[in-house]
C-alpha cells in the first residue's frame, strides 16, 4: 500500500507515530520559510507542515512547486497543531513532512474543487470526475451506497433472493418508449432495454421463487426533467401467496428500516388514502402531507348568487392558507398570474381575506353579502388571519389547477420542511384511464395489474370505474414506489388485453410466453418497484436525482463528459443492417 493511513484517520492520540499518506493537494499556503499543504482523500483532509531549519531545503522547494490537485505521497511524524481547527476531524494534528513524492501533477482545474465551487452545472458535468472529488457530491454517493446496503440487509432478513434478469429483452407497445438495440446476427430485428423487469419477475413467481428482489437498471426513452433520467435504478420486488395488505406491510417495513438506519428517523404509521380521496382533497395522486390545506368544495354555498363564473362552473373549490390574510394586493395578483400561466390554465382566482379584526374582504364583495362570506369561512374552519383562495371550472382540470396553487402556497409559506417526512400509501387506483389521442383505454399502471374482483363485471359496462389492486408509496409529494397485485391466470389476462385493444394475435405475439406460463400453476402474486434515485434524493434533501447518480445525463439526455450519444462508423451500421441514407435524411 502507498499509505499507512487515510487523510481522515489521524487524531491527537496518534502524536509521535510515523505515517505515510497519499492523496490530492487541496491547497498550499506558502509563508516563505513555512509551508502548509492540505492533503485530501475521500476520508478527509490532513494538514502537512514543512518548516525552514527543520525540513530539508529540497523538500521545501518541492512543496513550494505543488499545485492544486497534484497527487502526492508523504511520510512524516504526527505532531500536535499549535493552532487547532475544530472544523476538521483531524484538526488537532498535522504531519511534519520528512519525505514527499509527486505521483502525478495536475493541470489547473476548470473550477475550484471545494464544497462552495465556482463551477456551473454544465461545466461540472463535463468534468464530472473532478466534481466527484468534492465532499458534497461524494457524500451523496456514499448515502446511495448506504441505502443499497441497508436495502439488501432488510430484504435478505425477509427471505428475499436477489436475482438478475436480462437487459436485452423484447419491445412491448405499452408504457413509455423503449430504447432499442439492433441485432447483428438477426438482421432487421431488435432487442429493447427493459423499462422494468416486470414479466421476468412474474415468471420467477411461476418458477417458485416466492420472494424476489433486484436493485436494477431500467431504461425509458422519454422527455427528461430533474427527477427523470433515461437510465435509472429501481428496487424491484415481487412476492407470491400474498394479499395487498401483506405487500404494504412488508415494504412499509423496508421504508421504516431505511429511515431508521440511514437517517436515524423513526417514522410514524404510514397513512393510507384512496386515489379518489387524494384527487378530491389534494387534486393529485401524490399529495404532500407535510401541510394541510385540504380542498373544500363550495358549490352549495356560492351558486345562484348572480356571479356567473361560479354559477356556470361544474366545481367551485378552494384552500385556506393559514395566517396569509396579510398578503398584499400585489402578492395576490402574482398568485393570479401564476395560476393563469398556460402550464396551469386557470381563468382567474377569487380570494377571501379573514382579517385579524374579524372583518371579511373578498374580490367578489358585490355578489356576496358579509353573511355569505362568513359561510365560506366556516366551511374552511377559517380563523382571523387566514386567506381563502378559490378556483372554478370543469371538475378535473380545476382540481389539478388548485393542486398547483396549494403547492405554491406551501413553498411561499415555508411549509415544506425537508426534515419532516410524511409517507403515504395511495390505494384503489383506477385500473384503466382513457386516452383522448388514441381514443381507447390504457392501463394506468401496466396490463398485468389485477382488477378488484368485485369490479370485474364493470369491465363490460363501465371500464373507467374499475378499481385496481394497485398502490403507490408517496413521501412529501413525491412518488417513491408503485406496484400491484398481478393477474395470475390466462383467462383474466386475455380479458385485460381485450379491454386494452389488443387483438388475440397481438396479445399472443407480445405476451404469449407469459400467458402460457400462467397455465403451469402460477401462484397469486404481487409486487412493487421503488424509484431508488428518487428515494436517495428524498433522503439527501434534494429535488434532483442527478446529484445522487455518479455519471448523470443532462436535460437533453446527453452525457457531456463522454459526448454521448454520438454517431458510429458506417461499417458498424452496415453490420447492423441499418441504412446510412435513412439516418442522413432524419438529420436533415
Amino acid at each position: 500500500m502507498l499509505r499507512t493511513h487515510t487523510c481522515g484517520d489521524l487524531r491527537i492520540s496518534d502524536v509521535n507515530i510515523e505515517v505515510t499518506l497519499a492523496g490530492w493537494v487541496q491547497r498550499v499556503r506558502n509563508k516563505g520559510g513555512l509551508i502548509w499543504v492540505d492533503l485530501r482523500d475521500r476520508y478527509g483532509i490532513t494538514q502537512l507542515i514543512l518548516e525552514e531549519g527543520s525540513t530539508d531545503e529540497s523538500l521545501l522547494q518541492k512543496a513550494a512547486g505543488l499545485g492544486r490537485e497534484y497527487v502526492i505521497q508523504v511520510s512524516g511524524t504526527v505532531i500536535e497543531r499549535s493552532s487547532k481547527n475544530d472544523k476538521l476531524a483531524t484538526g488537532d494534528i498535522e504531519i511534519k513532512v520528512a519525505r514527499l513524492e509527486v505521483l502525478n501533477s495536475s493541470k489547473v482545474p476548470p473550477f475550484i474543487i471545494e464544497d462552495e465551487t465556482d463551477g456551473g452545472e454544465e461545466l461540472r458535468m463535463k468534468y464530472r470526475y473532478l466534481d466527484l472529488r468534492r465532499n458534497v457530491v461524494r457524500n451523496k454517493l456514499q448515502l446511495r451506497h448506504r441505502m443499497m446496503q441497508e436495502t439488501r440487509k432488510y430484504m435478505d432478513a425477509q427471505n428475499f433472493i436477489e436475482v438478475e434478469t436480462p437487459v436485452l429483452i423484447k419491445s412491448t407497445p405499452e408504457g413509455a418508449r423503449d430504447f432499442v438495440v439492433p441485432s447483428r446476427v438477426n438482421p432487421g430485428e431488435f432487442y429493447a432495454l427493459p423499462q422494468s423487469p416486470q414479466t421476468f419477475k412474474q415468471l420467477l413467481m411461476v418458477s417458485g421463487f416466492d420472494r424476489y428482489f433486484q436493485i436494477v437498471k431500467c431504461f425509458r426513452d422519454e422527455d427528461l426533467r430533474a427527477d427523470r433520467q433515461p437510465e435509472f435504478t429501481q428496487i424491484d420486488c415481487e412476492m407470491s401467496f400474498v394479499s395487498q395488505e401483506d405487500i404494504l406491510n412488508t415494504f412499509e417495513g423496508l421504508t421504516k428500516h431505511l429511515f431508521k438506519e440511514v437517517k436515524g428517523v423513526d417514522l410514524a404509521i404510514v397513512e393510507r388514502m384512496t386515489f379518489a380521496d387524494a384527487m378530491k382533497y389534494y387534486g393529485n395522486d401524490k399529495p404532500d402531507l407535510r401541510f394541510d390545506m385540504k380542498f373544500v368544495e363550495l358549490n352549495e354555498v356560492v351558486k345562484d348568487k348572480g356571479f356567473a363564473i361560479f354559477d356556470s362552473a361544474e366545481l367551485v373549490v378552494g384552500i385556506c392558507a393559514k395566517g396569509a390574510a396579510s398578503y398584499t394586493r400585489k402578492q395576490i395578483d402574482a398568485l393570479t398570474d401564476y395560476v393563469k400561466r398556460p402550464q396551469i390554465g386557470a381563468k382567474g382566482l377569487v380570494y377571501l381575506k379573514y382579517n385579524e379584526d374579524g372583518s371579511l374582504k373578498s374580490s367578489v364583495d358585490k355578489f356576496y353579502s358579509p353573511e355569505d362570506l362568513k359561510t365560506w369561512a366556516d366551511k374552511f374552519d377559517a380563523t382571523p388571519g387566514d386567506l381563502i383562495l378559490v378556483l372554478s371550472g370543469e371538475a378535473n382540470p380545476v382540481r389539478k389547477q388548485l393542486s398547483e396553487l396549494r403547492l405554491k402556497m406551501g413553498d411561499e409559506l415555508g411549509l415544506k420542511d425537508r426534515n419532516v417526512f410524511k409517507p403515504l400509501w395511495v390505494i384503489d387506483f383506477p385500473l384503466l384511464e382513457w386516452d383522448e389521442d388514441t381514443q381507447r383505454y390504457h392501463a394506468m399502471h401496466h396490463p398485468f395489474t389485477s382488477p378488484k374482483t368485485e369490479d370485474i363485471p364493470l369491465l363490460a359496462t363501465d371500464p373507467g370505474a374499475v378499481r385496481a389492486n394497485a398502490y403507490d408509496l408517496v413521501i412529501n409529494g413525491v412518488e417513491i414506489g408503485g406496484g400491484s397485485i398481478r393477474i395470475h391466470d390466462r383467462n383474466t389476462q386475455q380479458l385485460m388485453f381485450r379491454h386494452l385493444g389488443f387483438s388475440e394475435e397481438e396479445a399472443q405475439k407480445q405476451f404469449g410466453f407469459l400467458m402460457e406460463a400462467f397455465e403451469y400453476g402460477a401462484p397469486p402474486h404481487g409486487g412493487i418497484a421503488f424509484g431508488f434515485d428518487r428515494l436517495c434524493a428524498i433522503f439527501g434533501g434534494s429535488d434532483s436525482i442527478r446529484d445522487f447518480i455518479a455519471f448523470p445525463k443532462n436535460n437533453s439526455g446527453r452525457d457531456v463528459m463522454i459526448d454521448s450519444p454520438s454517431s458510429i462508423a458506417e461499417e458498424q451500421l452496415k453490420e447492423l443492417s441499418i441504412a446510412l441514407n435513412i439516418l442522413k435524411e432524419q438529420k436533415m
